[in-house]
């Protein structure tokens, strides 16, 4: 499930940019989305009254940390 949840997360990022191609051409593009969306979930976390909210805040931040790591872990190498 927990691979499912990032592969929806690299997924609904690509609306705002270009598909990520083969060779980690736009991987920036998602790596960017990401982080945009890390930085107005933070800022919504410090207003966040509710327990509930928090709690929803919380968990969507560990995924996008989840996707961001697996997005930085280098890829294969060529001809190994």
């Amino acid at each position: 499930m927990r691979a499912f949840t990032i592969v929806a997360l690299v997924l609904a990022t690509r609306f705002a940019g270009a598909p990520v191609s083969a060779d980690g051409g736009t991987v920036g593009t998602v790596i960017e989305n990401l982080l945009m969306r890390k930085q107005r979930l933070v800022e919504e976390l410090e207003k966040a009254q509710a327990v509930e909210d928090r709690d929803r805040i919380e968990h969507q931040l560990e995924q996008i940390n989840t996707a961001l790591d697996f997005l930085d872990r280098p890829g294969p190498k060529d001809g190994t």
